[in-house]
């Protein structure tokens, strides 16, 4: 087991996800529960995760530093890394310049922790090394220049007594430096997150001097036999009404209560107004076809209009449709007397909503901050601690069809946030449109097998055009494409001008209203995969 040691950072549980994927054991705790929690625990070595705050900063989340003492191996990441110098003696300091996106390093020192010499190597985490050109080669056992993902502010300007410096960058002196008497090492890049090259291979490098013989372990079917287990266990004899919304997480979520619970479960898709185009006729026929559950469609599409007129902040918007989705599914679930209710949260959910103590709010989910404080239904959550990826293999398990597995994520507030400003009928037919024009040619091009997600934006920018010889004054749809493997982070697609250029001349012909269509290129993060 490896303790993590939570200081706010929103892929803390990136870092338990990836070694999870090598089959090691973690656990989570807050630095002031530390010594606590561990008390009885054996574990064998130590993640201190990046954070939010500035470790000079008055009030900064800290440890004690006889955490150094404990004669375990050590890997301070980011903040982690900022702290291990300040306690130790070194220094840290608000650098020149913010980083917060790719770097390059230059190893200066052999370490075992940057050492890319094994066979093994997994090719989706940046198996690939930039040569002098920019001509990508295969991983050769001299690498010594790659790709790190930076997202700080604060760096080490001094390293402690001890400790050498392994790595750099342009602008970073200490970007990596270790004490390998003591296996304590601090990185300022994120290692586990998909931009940063080798990143699973420096993961496996920590598990592997910590002691520990990781090895990548698919999900099986055993696997998903014990989530359904566990569910049974759980919801014994009582009732469940599941909120489905037709989208991955919802879909599997549902079957895998209805696994457990059979005809206990009640799935109800509450037509929303605020939904793809032809999303409910589709989601009629996929169950009807695709599975033996009894799903109950109920029109609310007026009662959410009403409660989002005049509504412009997003946060608000957010609020109002997860405590409109929740009062209508108390209503039915009083007819049915359920007891449980069924939702497809994943952990991005609850770490975009601060689901650790330091990490700061990013924007509230409808599945987690939306939901009201008291609600009369027990919380069912089987997907809470999974990534999509993983929730996709979990559906590939369960024989669900290719439609449902691999389709497009959708936020559970719905078209509703891709309106920036107030949500009126009339803008959520240009929305739905210009969405299902994007959709149609992004598909027909075969591009969808590339992306994680795209979607449009209803900007509430206007700005002058002309059709005919006249002026228009008219709205501008913003797109947006990402590839990712975990949702947690991700790049914006580079898809070929001459399709953007389809999309956008088709938008603005086929959709009066329009006659500005924009790109997005910015990579999640620093942006997140939805406008708000």
């Amino acid at each position: 087991m490896i303790i993590i040691v939570d200081f706010g950072s929103q892929t803390t549980h990136l870092i338990s996800r990836r070694l999870r994927e090598l089959s090691i054991e973690t656990k989570i705790i807050e630095p002031e529960k530390f010594f606590k929690e561990t008390k009885n625990i054996k574990y064998k070595g130590i993640i201190l995760s990046g954070g939010p705050g500035d470790v000079y900063a008055p009030g900064a989340p800290t440890i004690d530093k006889k955490i150094f003492d404990l004669g375990k191996p050590i890997l301070g990441i980011c903040y982690g890394q900022q702290l291990m110098a300040h306690l130790l003696g070194g220094e840290a300091k608000l650098g020149k310049k913010k980083e917060y996106g790719p770097a390059i390093l230059t190893i200066i020192d052999n370490s075992p922790l940057l050492d890319f010499r094994h066979p093994e190597l997994d090719l989706r985490f940046g198996g690939l090394v930039s040569g002098s050109k920019g001509i990508p080669k295969r991983v050769r056992n001299d690498v010594k220049v790659f790709k790190v993902w930076m997202n700080h502010g604060v760096e080490v300007t001094k390293a402690p007594k001890g400790f050498k410096t392994i790595g750099i960058t342009e602008t970073i002196s200490h970007a990596a430096i270790a004490d390998e008497s003591k296996k304590q090492y601090g990185i300022q890049f994120h290692p586990e997150v998909v931009h940063t090259q080798f990143g699973m291979q420096m993961l496996k490098n920590f598990a592997m001097i910590c002691g520990l013989s990781p090895k990548k372990k698919p999900i099986t079917k055993d696997f998903v036999n014990k989530i359904v287990l566990d569910i049974k266990d759980s919801v014994k004899n009582a009732k469940v009404i599941g909120a489905l919304s037709g989208g991955v997480d919802s879909s599997i979520a549902c079957l895998l209560v209805h696994e457990a619970a059979g005809k206990q479960l009640t799935a109800i898709y509450i037509d929303s107004g605020l939904m793809r185009a032809g999303e409910t006729d589709e989601l009629k026929k996929v169950f009807k076809n695709n599975y033996k559950m009894d799903v109950k469609i109920i029109d609310a599409r007026d009662e959410f209009l009403k409660n989002l007129k005049g509504v412009v902040d997003p946060e608000k918007k957010r609020k109002i449709i997860g405590k409109t989705f929740i009062d209508v599914f108390e209503r039915e679930a009083k007819k049915l007397k359920a007891t449980f209710l069924v939702q497809g949260t994943i952990y991005p959910d609850v770490i975009e909503s601060a689901g650790t103590k330091y990490a700061k709010n990013i924007k509230s989910h409808h599945n987690v901050g939306g939901l009201p404080e008291r609600m009369n239904l027990m919380l069912l959550e089987p997907l809470r601690t999974f990534y999509k990826d993983e929730v996709r293999a979990i559906g590939k398990i369960l024989d669900l069809p290719e439609t449902i597995v691999h389709r497009q994520p959708f936020p559970g507030p719905g078209l509703a946030i891709r309106i920036i400003g107030e949500v009126t009928k009339e803008k959520l037919k240009i929305l739905r449109l210009a969405d299902k024009i994007f959709r149609d040619e992004i598909e027909s091009s075969g591009w969808h097998k590339r992306l994680w997600q795209y979607l449009a934006v209803l900007t509430g920018i206007k700005t002058t055009g002309v059709r005919g010889d006249n002026r228009a004054y008219g709205e501008t749809i913003a797109l947006r494409a990402l590839e990712s493997t975990d949702v947690m982070s991700g790049n914006f697609s580079h898809i070929p001008y001459e399709i953007l250029e389809k999309i956008s001349v088709r938008i603005v012909t086929e959709i009066p209203e329009v006659n500005r269509v924009l790109y997005d290129i910015t990579n999640k993060p620093p942006g997140t995969t939805e406008w708000e």
